[in-house]
């Protein structure tokens, strides 16, 4: 069972909480004293590699089985992650990250996904427009063969808790995922979303990238090719055997839930892996690259600045955000980026000179987590990639007197089962619950409003920052995202149109450790 917890304890959690006035809203004193993320660091029990001397690794793209159809294989892998180290991992196919899926807008693919580790899963696509059958409902359980009708009790989503869902769909060993791919090309991600175990399944390995492409962003002539690098940033700790560190109360990940006290409030690691590589390096030429960067983390927030080694910082050039590219470039020193949260990010390293490095570094880090990776600038080249001026022309239009209704939600700690939890509108989640019930096709403005860092996620849908704390936008904050990133006391409104499919779908804090300690709800679209 999770422990009891005194308010005293509950405000100490993440050192954040305790910021909060009566009102629950920072005070602007309290926000200059505001934490850079919110959790504890879980310290590795082994030496630590030198950064920038591993080389990053790309993700395989995935080759489909035959017109559409893709399959993973979930099974337990060892890897070498650290040099010479061996770490027994969760995969998708072996590898950490899993393989990469590239579709096409507008064209269905099948992913069947076949589990052979010891419990049960479920695929959430993120970011995806998918159909609620397909969306990876945190009960609709694919349980491995040897499980049995004793531990997912024809359709229970928390084991723990004896919550029954009625409309939970479990198969044995496979299931289908379907996904029509009708949205805008993006930089998507798909991971564990098992219900209460969302968290270490994904620390463990169960994360990949699926990129949807389609002509319009084809037509840009924006770097690509080689010089379009995925890059997924996690950070992990590791025990003195090289095995992954992770706080559970049940490592087996079978029947109880949760992290031991210190961690409740989130898992940071201290070794910052790209693409599965610890502080990787890559070898460039003198040209733009497109960096298609997701933040992996559980926990971990970063704000992303790179800077060549006689100090001069290069501008990161956003072209795109979650759920796909700009009306217009927008250029940063810093960026930073929530868990769940992706950017497309141009690069140019024509400036450089040949044999000149240029360090990717995290300015909420310090010690080794201010490290992210480098690349070296290893030969001149031709360049005939560009950066238009205008990018996309179908961004939703939407305005405020669009909006049928406003929502006001708001994200905080509190109790769950007796003990500490983290709720939404005071509410833990029960997947037999209704929460939120939207018609397909309406306009909705969100108010949000957070205690401590939450990046919250809706599934199914885009939206777009309508205004933080009252004010305007971030500049990060443009386009059409899925996620956005709560500061501590901080307000924001959000606009969405309800579109795509009727049934049962989520919104959720992607703080991980959040999440499956209960801050979700379900949104319903009739």
């Amino acid at each position: 069972m999770r422990e009891q917890l005194s308010r005293r304890r509950v405000l100490a959690i993440g050192g954040s909480l305790g910021l909060l006035g009566a009102t629950g809203l920072a005070t602007s004193a309290a926000l200059s004293r505001r934490p850079a993320m919110t959790g504890a660091v879980l310290r590795s029990a082994l030496p630590l590699p030198p950064a920038f001397e591993v080389p990053l690794p790309i993700p395989a793209v995935l080759k489909p089985v035959s017109a559409g159809r893709y399959e993973i294989t979930q099974r337990e892998a060892v890897l070498e992650v650290l040099p010479g180290v061996k770490t027994p991992m969760w995969t998708y196919d072996g590898t950490f990250p899993g393989p990469t899926i590239e579709s096409r807008r507008g064209r269905p693919i099948t992913v069947t996904h076949r589990n052979e580790l010891p419990v049960p899963t479920v695929v959430h696509l993120h970011g995806g427009r998918s159909t609620p059958e397909s969306d990876g409902y945190p009960t609709d359980l694919v349980v491995p063969e040897n499980w049995g009708a004793m531990h997912h009790g024809g359709g229970h989503g928390g084991e723990h808790s004896g919550m029954q869902d009625p409309r939970a769909v479990v198969t044995t060993l496979t299931r289908d995922y379907t996904f029509p791919t009708d949205q805008r090309a993006a930089l998507l991600w798909y991971h564990d979303h098992r219900m209460d175990f969302t968290a270490p399944a994904i620390w463990r390995g169960l994360a990949g990238l699926h990129i949807v492409r389609d002509d319009l962003e084809d037509s840009l002539d924006l770097p690509s090719g080689l010089r379009e690098l995925p890059l997924m940033i996690a950070d992990r700790s590791f025990t003195a055997d090289g095995s992954l560190d992770y706080p559970s109360l049940d490592p087996t990940l079978r029947t109880t839930p949760g992290v031991r006290e210190p961690y409740l409030a989130g898992v940071l690691g201290d070794v910052i892996l790209v693409n599965g590589a610890p502080w990787p390096v890559h070898e460039v030429d003198a040209a733009r690259y497109r960096l298609r960067i997701l933040n992996a983390s559980n926990a971990r927030h970063y704000e992303l600045e790179a800077v060549t080694d006689d100090g001069r910082r290069l501008d990161l050039v956003q072209v795109g955000a979650d759920q796909g590219l700009l009306a217009a470039p927008v250029t940063h020193q810093y960026l930073p980026i929530a868990p769940a949260e992706r950017y497309d990010v141009i690069i140019d390293f024509a400036s450089v000179e040949v044999g000149g490095r240029v360090r990717v570094l995290n300015r909420l880090g310090d010690g080794r987590t201010r490290e992210v990776m480098a690349f070296r600038v290893a030969r001149k080249a031709k360049d005939d990639s560009r950066v238009p001026a205008k990018l996309a022309n179908d961004l939703p239009t939407w305005q405020r007197s669009d909006a049928v209704r406003v929502r006001d939600f708001s994200f905080r700690a509190g109790q769950m089962n007796g003990g500490h939890g983290w709720v939404i509108g005071g509410r833990p989640f029960d997947p037999a619950r209704s929460d939120v019930s939207v018609r397909l096709g309406d306009v909705e403005v969100w108010r949000l409003v957070a205690d401590v860092h939450h990046p919250v996620h809706l599934h199914l849908v885009g939206f777009q920052v309508l205004s933080r704390g009252g004010g305007s936008p971030l500049p990060h904050d443009a386009g059409l995202k899925d996620t956005v990133s709560l500061r501590p006391g901080e307000s924001a409104e959000i606009i969405t149109r309800f579109d795509g499919y009727r049934g049962r779908y989520l919104f959720h804090c992607h703080n991980a450790e959040h999440e499956d300690m209960g801050m979700m709800a379900n949104l319903e679209i009739v």
